[in-house]
Protein backbone atom coordinates (compact mmCIF):
# COMPACT_ATOMS: atom_id res chain seq x y z
CA UNK A 1 0.00 0.00 0.00
CA UNK A 2 2.85 2.37 0.81
CA UNK A 3 4.49 1.56 -2.52
CA UNK A 4 1.32 2.57 -4.40
CA UNK A 5 1.12 5.88 -2.50
CA UNK A 6 4.74 6.65 -3.32
CA UNK A 7 4.08 6.04 -7.03
CA UNK A 8 1.09 8.43 -7.00
CA UNK A 9 3.12 11.09 -5.21
CA UNK A 10 5.93 10.80 -7.78
CA UNK A 11 3.43 11.15 -10.64
CA UNK A 12 1.89 14.23 -9.02
CA UNK A 13 5.31 15.85 -8.64
CA UNK A 14 6.06 15.27 -12.33
CA UNK A 15 2.73 16.83 -13.36
CA UNK A 16 3.34 19.98 -11.31
CA UNK A 17 6.81 20.64 -12.73
CA UNK A 18 6.65 23.46 -15.32
CA UNK A 19 7.68 22.59 -18.83
CA UNK A 20 10.59 24.62 -20.19
CA UNK A 21 10.03 25.73 -23.77
CA UNK A 22 12.79 25.06 -26.24
CA UNK A 23 14.61 27.95 -27.79
CA UNK A 24 15.61 28.15 -31.39
CA UNK A 25 17.86 30.36 -33.48
CA UNK A 26 17.45 34.09 -34.19
CA UNK A 27 15.98 33.70 -37.67
CA UNK A 28 12.46 32.30 -37.13
CA UNK A 29 11.95 30.57 -33.82
CA UNK A 30 8.56 29.13 -34.82
CA UNK A 31 9.74 27.41 -37.99
CA UNK A 32 9.04 23.71 -37.74
CA UNK A 33 8.68 22.74 -41.39
CA UNK A 34 10.79 23.21 -44.48
CA UNK A 35 7.78 24.35 -46.50
CA UNK A 36 6.95 27.20 -44.12
CA UNK A 37 10.55 28.35 -44.14
CA UNK A 38 10.54 28.25 -47.95
CA UNK A 39 7.46 30.49 -48.08
CA UNK A 40 8.98 32.98 -45.64
CA UNK A 41 12.23 33.14 -47.61
CA UNK A 42 10.25 33.67 -50.81
CA UNK A 43 8.34 36.59 -49.28
CA UNK A 44 11.55 38.22 -48.02
CA UNK A 45 13.19 37.85 -51.43
CA UNK A 46 10.09 39.23 -53.15
CA UNK A 47 10.11 42.36 -50.97
CA UNK A 48 13.82 42.90 -51.57
CA UNK A 49 13.29 42.57 -55.31
CA UNK A 50 10.41 45.06 -55.28
CA UNK A 51 12.47 47.61 -53.34
CA UNK A 52 15.50 47.30 -55.62
CA UNK A 53 13.28 47.54 -58.71
CA UNK A 54 11.71 50.79 -57.51
CA UNK A 55 15.02 52.41 -56.62
CA UNK A 56 17.11 51.23 -59.57
CA UNK A 57 14.46 51.83 -62.20
CA UNK A 58 14.12 55.38 -60.92
CA UNK A 59 17.77 55.95 -61.87
CA UNK A 60 17.08 54.72 -65.40
CA UNK A 61 14.01 56.93 -65.78
CA UNK A 62 15.73 60.06 -64.47
CA UNK A 63 18.45 59.67 -67.09
CA UNK A 64 15.88 58.87 -69.83
CA UNK A 65 17.43 55.44 -70.37
CA UNK A 66 13.97 53.85 -70.21
CA UNK A 67 10.79 55.57 -71.29
CA UNK A 68 7.33 54.76 -69.91
CA UNK A 69 4.01 56.32 -70.91
CA UNK A 70 3.75 60.04 -70.03
CA UNK A 71 1.02 59.56 -67.42
CA UNK A 72 3.49 57.85 -65.08
CA UNK A 73 4.42 60.05 -62.10
CA UNK A 74 8.11 60.87 -61.69
CA UNK A 75 8.80 59.66 -58.19
CA UNK A 76 10.10 56.59 -56.41
CA UNK A 77 6.91 54.91 -57.65
CA UNK A 78 7.52 56.07 -61.22
CA UNK A 79 7.66 52.50 -62.56
CA UNK A 80 4.65 50.95 -64.16
CA UNK A 81 2.84 48.85 -61.55
CA UNK A 82 3.90 45.57 -63.12
CA UNK A 83 7.65 46.30 -63.08
CA UNK A 84 8.28 45.90 -59.31
CA UNK A 85 5.91 42.93 -59.17
CA UNK A 86 7.74 41.13 -61.97
CA UNK A 87 11.13 41.97 -60.46
CA UNK A 88 9.98 40.80 -57.03
CA UNK A 89 8.70 37.51 -58.42
CA UNK A 90 11.89 36.94 -60.39
CA UNK A 91 14.00 37.77 -57.32
CA UNK A 92 12.11 35.23 -55.22
CA UNK A 93 12.51 32.54 -57.88
CA UNK A 94 16.23 33.24 -58.31
CA UNK A 95 16.91 33.44 -54.57
CA UNK A 96 15.21 30.08 -54.00
CA UNK A 97 16.77 28.46 -57.07
CA UNK A 98 20.41 29.08 -56.15
CA UNK A 99 20.50 27.08 -52.87
CA UNK A 100 18.36 24.34 -54.46
CA UNK A 101 20.85 24.06 -57.31
CA UNK A 102 23.75 23.92 -54.85
CA UNK A 103 22.03 21.09 -52.99
CA UNK A 104 21.18 19.24 -56.21
CA UNK A 105 24.76 19.43 -57.47
CA UNK A 106 26.16 18.48 -54.08
CA UNK A 107 28.29 21.62 -54.01
CA UNK A 108 27.39 23.63 -50.90
CA UNK A 109 28.43 27.24 -51.36
CA UNK A 110 30.76 28.26 -48.54
CA UNK A 111 32.61 31.20 -50.08
CA UNK A 112 32.18 34.41 -48.02
CA UNK A 113 29.03 33.27 -46.28
CA UNK A 114 28.30 36.22 -44.00
CA UNK A 115 25.86 39.10 -44.16
CA UNK A 116 28.57 41.73 -44.49
CA UNK A 117 29.70 40.12 -47.75
CA UNK A 118 26.11 39.96 -49.00
CA UNK A 119 25.58 43.65 -48.25
CA UNK A 120 28.77 44.54 -50.13
CA UNK A 121 27.52 42.50 -53.06
CA UNK A 122 24.25 44.47 -53.06
CA UNK A 123 26.21 47.73 -52.91
CA UNK A 124 28.34 46.74 -55.92
CA UNK A 125 25.21 45.73 -57.85
CA UNK A 126 23.63 49.12 -57.13
CA UNK A 127 26.89 50.75 -58.22
CA UNK A 128 26.83 48.89 -61.53
CA UNK A 129 23.27 50.06 -62.14
CA UNK A 130 24.28 53.59 -61.20
CA UNK A 131 27.16 53.47 -63.67
CA UNK A 132 24.87 52.35 -66.48
CA UNK A 133 22.64 55.37 -65.89
CA UNK A 134 25.01 58.11 -64.76
CA UNK A 135 28.46 57.54 -66.28
CA UNK A 136 28.93 58.90 -69.80
CA UNK A 137 31.03 56.85 -72.23
CA UNK A 138 32.05 57.58 -75.80
CA UNK A 139 29.71 54.84 -77.05
CA UNK A 140 27.56 51.98 -75.81
CA UNK A 141 30.22 49.43 -76.73
CA UNK A 142 32.69 50.85 -74.21
CA UNK A 143 29.97 51.01 -71.56
CA UNK A 144 28.98 47.40 -72.27
CA UNK A 145 32.58 46.17 -71.94
CA UNK A 146 33.01 48.06 -68.68
CA UNK A 147 29.78 46.72 -67.17
CA UNK A 148 30.61 43.20 -68.36
CA UNK A 149 33.97 43.37 -66.57
CA UNK A 150 32.31 44.74 -63.42
CA UNK A 151 29.64 42.03 -63.48
CA UNK A 152 32.17 39.23 -63.85
CA UNK A 153 34.24 40.87 -61.12
CA UNK A 154 31.16 40.83 -58.87
CA UNK A 155 30.75 37.10 -59.49
CA UNK A 156 34.44 36.44 -58.82
CA UNK A 157 34.48 38.52 -55.66
CA UNK A 158 31.28 37.26 -54.02
CA UNK A 159 30.44 33.90 -55.62
CA UNK A 160 33.10 31.99 -57.62
CA UNK A 161 30.85 28.94 -58.06
CA UNK A 162 30.24 27.23 -61.39
CA UNK A 163 26.54 26.92 -60.64
CA UNK A 164 26.33 30.63 -59.85
CA UNK A 165 28.04 31.59 -63.11
CA UNK A 166 25.89 29.23 -65.17
CA UNK A 167 22.66 30.41 -63.57
CA UNK A 168 23.75 34.01 -64.02
CA UNK A 169 24.28 33.47 -67.75
CA UNK A 170 20.92 31.72 -68.08
CA UNK A 171 19.11 34.45 -66.15
CA UNK A 172 20.74 37.16 -68.28
CA UNK A 173 19.69 35.39 -71.50
CA UNK A 174 16.07 34.78 -70.47
CA UNK A 175 15.60 38.24 -68.94
CA UNK A 176 17.05 39.94 -72.03
CA UNK A 177 14.78 37.88 -74.27
CA UNK A 178 11.70 38.83 -72.25
CA UNK A 179 12.72 42.50 -72.32
CA UNK A 180 13.18 42.37 -76.08
CA UNK A 181 9.65 41.03 -76.44
CA UNK A 182 8.20 43.71 -74.15
CA UNK A 183 9.89 46.52 -76.05
CA UNK A 184 8.92 44.97 -79.39
CA UNK A 185 5.27 44.99 -78.31
CA UNK A 186 5.47 48.65 -77.28
CA UNK A 187 5.13 48.18 -73.51
CA UNK A 188 8.06 50.59 -73.01
CA UNK A 189 11.22 51.52 -74.86
CA UNK A 190 14.93 52.26 -74.51
CA UNK A 191 16.59 55.37 -75.83
CA UNK A 192 19.39 54.72 -78.35
CA UNK A 193 19.00 50.93 -78.54
CA UNK A 194 22.03 49.18 -80.04
CA UNK A 195 21.20 45.51 -79.36
CA UNK A 196 18.01 44.96 -81.34
CA UNK A 197 15.44 46.82 -79.19
CA UNK A 198 17.47 47.30 -75.98
CA UNK A 199 20.87 48.51 -74.81
CA UNK A 200 23.78 46.12 -75.25
CA UNK A 201 24.77 46.41 -71.57
CA UNK A 202 21.41 45.14 -70.30
CA UNK A 203 22.49 41.44 -70.07
CA UNK A 204 25.33 42.55 -67.77
CA UNK A 205 22.82 44.13 -65.40
CA UNK A 206 20.68 40.99 -65.39
CA UNK A 207 23.75 38.81 -64.77
CA UNK A 208 24.85 40.93 -61.81
CA UNK A 209 21.29 40.97 -60.46
CA UNK A 210 21.09 37.19 -60.63
CA UNK A 211 24.34 36.79 -58.71
CA UNK A 212 23.20 39.31 -56.09
CA UNK A 213 19.80 37.74 -55.46
CA UNK A 214 21.40 34.30 -55.47
CA UNK A 215 23.76 35.36 -52.69
CA UNK A 216 20.88 36.75 -50.65
CA UNK A 217 18.91 33.53 -51.16
CA UNK A 218 21.87 31.39 -50.12
CA UNK A 219 22.39 33.45 -46.98
CA UNK A 220 18.73 33.14 -46.00
CA UNK A 221 18.84 29.39 -46.62
CA UNK A 222 21.74 29.05 -44.19
CA UNK A 223 19.48 30.02 -41.28
CA UNK A 224 17.14 27.15 -41.99
CA UNK A 225 20.06 24.76 -41.66
CA UNK A 226 21.10 26.44 -38.42
CA UNK A 227 17.59 26.16 -36.97
CA UNK A 228 17.32 22.48 -37.92
CA UNK A 229 20.77 21.73 -36.47
CA UNK A 230 19.98 23.53 -33.22
CA UNK A 231 16.62 21.78 -32.94
CA UNK A 232 18.26 18.39 -33.47
CA UNK A 233 20.89 19.21 -30.87
CA UNK A 234 18.27 20.18 -28.27
CA UNK A 235 16.21 17.08 -29.00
Amino acid sequence: MLDILEVYEAMADNDTQPSIPKKYGPYISSVTSHRLNLVIRGIVLFLIGVFLALVLNLLQIQRNVTLFPPDVITSIFSSAWWVPLCCGTASAAIGLLYPCMDKHLGEPHKFKREWSSVMRCVAVFVGINHASAKVDFANNFQLSLTLAALSIGLWWTFDRSRSGFGLGIGIAFLATLVTQLLVYNGVYQYTSPDFLYVRSWLPCIFFAGGITMGNIGRQLAMYECKVIAEKSHQD
